[in-house]
């Protein structure tokens, strides 16, 4: 019988992207049993709120083993609290239906519209504020962009488009090429933003064929990732983020202000470090967005801007990310 030699098993390809994201886990058990935590399913909901579990093995494994206040478990594992209904907390709490401009396409502010690329993600955030999100109906990349561009086309004031979602990234590189060949018709669009979570809990989307595309488009390019402790940020981020910035990318970080993940000055003081580190300039601190299912992460207004009063004090200004809330209707992020 012929067996492999240990050095042909060593030097198999590492699996790519697609097979890892293929490869997440979607079932609440399963990831407590990961984490050390299989005899805790009393912390279980009896379902998933309408919202499926979704987390690579690469985010769990930065995870803390045996606890249940880890701050990256606390962000993806379902709660008894999502059923709770909450005075304040609606379906689509940041107006984004009201902003609906065409087929996928958001336009709430000037000089920017939004496409909403894809109506997956490669982890599924409990906060997330489009948990109840049409995406069946509302996505950009269907038919090439082209209803979503048309938008775009008729307006000279649009100046910057964002990609987000779901997430972007979702999306195979070929599906994004799309968008930049529908770009060159619209010579009004100078920048490109990419907000994407994907460099963070899937890092190996970073790959050749990405970094090509981006590095050659002849656009300024943004890509504004999405971490909330300094944990989830690894050797492995670190590197997707050196090729974004080798492609020619700024970097920016958004947050969204957690209870019990995040709502500490030393976590948000770390976090901020971390980022600088990777090459990463902290952006905003988002306030929660009161959607439905979320109140159990809600930090009030009075602590968070103790919070930041504290970071401050800690941190050079240009390492304080700013504190917003969106709010339906505002002509930007609301300042706090």
């Amino acid at each position: 019988m012929i067996t492999a030699s240990p050095h042909s098993r060593l030097s198999s390809p590492a699996p790519g992207w697609r097979e890892l994201w293929r490869d997440a886990i979607t079932d609440a058990r399963e990831l407590l049993q990961a984490v050390g935590l299989g005899d805790r399913t009393d912390l279980l909901p009896a379902d998933d709120a309408g919202f499926a579990l979704r987390v690579p093995r690469g985010f769990v494994a930065r995870m803390r083993p045996n606890d249940p206040t880890d701050p990256l478990l606390l962000q993806v594992l379902p709660q008894r609290a999502e059923h709770d209904r909450v005075e304040g907390f609606t379906m689509d709490a940041v107006g984004d239906m009201a902003s609906r401009a065409g087929h996928g396409i958001l336009h709430k502010y000037d000089g920017r519209a939004l496409l909403i690329a894809s109506g997956s993600c490669a982890v599924n955030c409990r906060y997330c504020f489009r948990r109840h999100f049409p995406y069946g109906e509302e996505i950009a990349a269907a038919s090439q962009w082209r209803d979503a561009l048309a938008h775009v086309k008729v307006d000279p004031s649009i100046r910057e488009l964002i990609l987000s979602g779901g997430d972007p990234l979702a999306l195979a590189t070929h599906k994004l090429e799309e968008l930049t060949q529908g770009v060159a018709d619209l010579p009004q669009v100078i920048r490109l933003r990419i907000h994407t979570r994907l460099p963070v809990v899937l890092p190996e989307r970073i790959d050749d064929a990405f970094v090509a595309w981006l590095a050659a488009l002849p656009l300024q390019k943004v890509v504004v990732l999405h971490a909330n402790h300094a944990n989830e940020l690894d050797a492995s981020v670190d590197a997707a983020c050196a090729r974004l910035r080798d492609a020619g990318v700024s970097l920016l970080n958004q947050s969204v202000l957690l209870r019990g993940v995040n709502d500490d000055a030393d976590v948000l003081t770390q976090l901020s470090e971390r980022l600088f580190a990777a090459g990463v300039l902290p952006y905003y601190l988002h306030q929660l967005d009161r959607v439905h299912g979320t109140a159990h992460f809600e930090v009030g207004d009075v602590r968070a801007q103790a919070l930041m009063d504290t970071l401050r004090t800690r941190l050079p200004g240009y390492l304080v990310p700013r504190l917003v809330r969106e709010v339906g209707g505002d002509a930007s992020k609301r300042p706090l």
